[in-house]
């Protein structure tokens, strides 16, 4: 009865510790899961989501700045997803920066050169406004570490209703001026001087409009600014050594044809020199024997 009743409670506790332990894998599985989940929507914001029903209108921009385990698979990874969902790149600038090169000789032949260097790239994208969170979402995937985000949502409501006013107001002036031209202009100096304040409104007009386009091409395509980078990697290669000056040298039996060979050359040209100013030689003899002969006397 004794190892019966042994038997059972230690049945009993390998139950209760089974069970304990499924408990806590199960508990430990819902913390990673929302980890993760949290992870893959931290980087995006409300700012980044349009507002169906809304009468303002925003240019939405978004910077961010981030780690990543391979900058250029991450890079194919954000352009392929960017172009899927309608966007395009305007600027990309893929580069490594070398931070230290070190050359080892392991042989008469052979070095081994240790190349430290980090890989980043700043990327600006340009996508549909109604595909801003989405595209961000998507981006999140790539990253490994968050330096930080920046999402911005500018209403410009006001600013398009200030231009669209200023250009009616304009085209009402231009019209006035142009009809004070046609009936009254009789002075030449009077019409100049209507015709180039026409200029200037025709000018505002237009300036006006190209500022309104350019709003409307913010507000529908959404900027997003990226920097990505990877952790510094180590390369190693094995190059050919380069060899000394002195191996390129040749043997004493060249060397020493080479020094009578320019031996000759030099007592070729001392003898051509000599020949050259024998006048000088020969005025220098004759007033050194003067010298002498007179001097004794």
């Amino acid at each position: 009865m004794k190892t019966i009743h042994k038997l059972g409670l230690t049945s009993l506790i390998v139950i209760t510790l089974l069970f304990s332990c499924k408990k806590a894998n199960y508990a430990s599985g819902e913390t990673t899961d929302s980890r993760m989940a949290a992870d893959s929507t931290e980087i995006s914001s409300s700012a980044a989501v349009e507002q169906k029903d809304s009468k303002q209108k925003f240019i939405r921009t978004a910077d961010i700045k981030f780690k990543v385990k391979n900058v250029v698979k991450s890079t194919y990874a954000i352009e392929n997803a960017v172009q899927k969902f309608g966007g395009f790149v305007t600027y990309t600038n893929l580069q490594s920066n070398i931070h230290e090169q070190i050359k080892t000789k392991i042989s008469l032949d052979s070095t081994l050169e240790t190349t430290k260097y980090s890989v980043e790239n700043n990327i600006t994208i340009r996508v549909p406004n109604t595909q801003l969170d989405t595209v961000i979402k998507t981006i999140a995937k790539q990253i490994d570490f968050l330096d930080y985000r920046v999402i911005k949502a500018d209403d410009v409501s006001l600013k398009i209703l200030a231009n669209q006013l200023s250009q009616k107001r304009g085209t009402v002036n231009q019209k006035r001026v142009e009809q004070a031209i046609d009936s009254k202009g009789k002075k030449i100096n009077d019409v100049i001087e209507a015709e180039n304040n026409l200029a200037n409104q025709k000018e505002d007009n237009d300036n006006k409009i190209v500022e309104n386009l350019s709003l409307q091409d913010q507000i529908n395509f959404s900027t997003v600014t990226l920097q990505l980078y990877q952790n510094e990697t180590t390369r190693q290669e094995i190059t050919a050594s380069e060899k000394d000056s002195t191996s390129y040298q040749p043997n004493l039996g060249i060397q020493i044809f080479d020094a009578l060979k320019s031996g000759w050359n030099i007592l070729q040209a001392i003898l051509v020199f000599l020949l050259n100013i024998w006048p000088i030689i020969l005025l220098a003899f004759g007033g050194w024997f003067l010298y002498k002969r007179y001097s004794k006397k």
